[in-house]
């Protein structure tokens, strides 16, 4: 097996010349974002009118741009963190994933049609606003929720961008009622929060619960006989030496009385790591289980291998396929159901149902072709080459509904300011342009390159230690869970749900970071009162400007 390099740390300080190792990757990321911009400006002003102020303009553009992009620094770095703390993916290739999947998202299935935010959480409608006072609620609600995104993000915690601009619409709404006397903290419709305080603890809830199901079920049926094959390796327990190497008695016998930890080397925990996570320290099952191969003979640790190596590769090759094939189920089930109902795919449940099973097969027989080949590598290798694979779908999948869906968060409230700046009246609803869907979701990505790696690395690494069959499992065990919260109307919070898969699996391995959790919790707590102060702030300083 070719050597595995150790990945720096993910927020790694970059000190070398200017702007670092990655100076080119900074400047085109900037130049793209800074071009956007200044595009997006221009055609904004043509879109509106000649009436419209060009100082409140650039405000609502510069804050629905600044909320898109601290979406992508938070939430989208939070879906790939898995991704990137397994090593599946790098950073670069995670930009790349996103500026792909994250912008076809929002431009081919981002809601063509959004309705401006006038009920739900708060009864806008009672208030009898003007259009001037909704374009200020709406601007300090997209500024509110974007300035705790930010401080969340530098932090590195992962928190719900739909409950920051919950807040923010909060805050800036029942301010502007409380100064103008239309209204008060009776337009807060408390039931709704109510839901929202129900999801700090069902969404992570759920979450864990299928992925510590999910993980320990691939933990005992297929990576546990990839590990077992490692341990009984013929030369320092790494399944990637050839069985006829001629190793002499006195040599084995030498090294049947060296400590395990001495014999152990960091290459060939990492291959118990990415293979089964087993636990190498002392008196750990893993540990426990080198000893035993040490104290074998060469010739019964070698006929013990072949049979654990026939049991590993079966599991590969029997139990992975239908476990990726209820994967891409649930994947096509997310695309189809939740982000592609927006292109015009109108699909009866019976012909779902149809492509599902369609999807299901196909991906069963790839798989089961893919793992078959795969018998030429080492185990160990192999196992991780399966499961970064599929890791790398979930991912790309997660990317493109993620794009769907979330970034209404920062182009719902702003289609309604540009609907209201253009036509001088409050709309029923308001056209979501492809320009702006296009501009916002290149935001994303930006945020995502600029400010995401501590929030990557608090998901991939923080938590609990990340590899492609750990990864895999939480955010599938996610999808699943956000389908099915979907189909039964559960008040949950893809974010959330995420983080507790995570947890899941760090349970699994007995290794979840439950001190960086409380953080993490006490922020998605104060997300909502914390954007909701800081857009009641906004709104009184644009009312005293304009």
């Amino acid at each position: 097996m070719p050597p595995l390099k150790a990945q720096p740390p993910i927020d790694a300080p970059v000190t070398a010349g200017f702007l670092g190792p990655d100076r080119n990757w900074h400047l085109s990321a900037g130049a793209v974002t800074a071009v956007t911009v200044i595009a997006f400006a221009i055609w904004s002003f043509g879109h509106a009118g000649a009436g419209v102020s060009p100082p409140l303009l650039l405000l609502a553009i510069a804050f629905g741009l600044f909320m898109a992009f601290n979406i992508g620094g938070n939430d989208v770095a939070n879906s790939f963190g898995t991704s990137v703390g397994a090593g599946t993916l790098t950073m670069k290739q995670a930009l790349m994933v996103a500026a792909v999947f994250e912008v076809s998202g929002a431009v081919l299935a981002g809601s063509s049609v959004t309705e401006t935010v006038r009920s739900g959480i708060v009864d806008i409608d009672s208030m009898h606003v003007d259009p001037q006072s909704f374009v200020y609620i709406m601007m300090s609600a997209l500024l509110g929720a974007a300035v705790w995104l930010l401080l969340a993000t530098k932090m590195g915690w992962p928190v719900s961008t739909t409950h920051a601009i919950i807040g923010g619409i909060v805050g800036a709404a029942v301010t502007t009622g409380l100064v103008t006397g239309t209204g008060g903290l009776e337009m807060v419709q408390w039931g709704e929060i109510g839901q929202i305080a129900i999801s700090w603890i069902l969404s992570p809830l759920l979450g864990g619960i299928v992925a510590f199901l999910l993980f320990g079920a691939i933990k005992r049926h297929i990576l546990a006989p990839a590990a077992r094959a490692i341990a009984l390796g013929s030369h320092g327990f790494d399944d990637a030496e050839d069985d006829d190497d001629d190793d002499d008695d006195e040599e084995d016998e030498e090294r049947r009385h060296m400590p395990a930890s001495e014999r152990v080397s960091e290459l060939q925990q990492a291959a118990f790591a990415e293979s089964a996570a087993l636990d190498l320290t002392p008196g750990g099952p893993g540990a426990e289980l080198v000893e035993q191969a040490a104290g074998l003979s060469k010739k019964k640790r070698k006929a013990a291998r072949k049979i654990e190596r026939k049991a590993a590769y079966h599991a590969l090759e029997k139990r992975v396929p239908p476990l990726a094939a209820g994967a891409a189920v649930v994947i096509a089930a997310m695309l189809v159901f939740k982000g592609l109902k927006n292109v015009g795919l109108d699909l009866s449940l019976g012909g779902g149902i149809l492509l599902l099973i369609m999807v299901g097969i196909a991906v069963w027989m790839a798989v089961t072709v893919f793992a078959r080949a795969l018998k030429k590598q080492s185990i160990s290798r192999a196992t991780f080459i399966m499961f970064s694979w599929m890791q790398v779908f979930t991912a790309s999948a997660f990317a493109f509904s993620h794009g769907a869906n979330d970034i209404a968060n920062a182009v719902g409230p702003f289609a309604a300011v540009l609907d209201v700046l253009s036509t001088g009246e409050i709309s029923e609803e308001a056209a979501v342009p492809t320009a702006v869907l296009a501009a916002f979701g290149i935001a994303l990505i930006s945020g995502l390159w600029f400010v995401g790696r501590k929030v990557i690395a608090t998901v991939g690494s923080g938590l609990t230690s990340m590899h492609p069959s750990s990864g895999f499992a939480a955010e599938l065990a996610a999808a699943a869970v956000v389908m099915l919260a979907s189909v039964l109307g559960l008040p949950v919070s893809s974010t959330h749900i995420l983080i507790g898969a995570v947890l899941g699996v760090g349970i699994v391995n007995r290794a979840a970071n439950w001190k960086l959790m409380k953080p993490i919790a006490l922020a998605w707590v104060i997300t909502l009162p914390a954007a909701a102060s800081i857009g009641a702030v906004v709104v009184l300083v644009l009312r005293a400007i304009f």
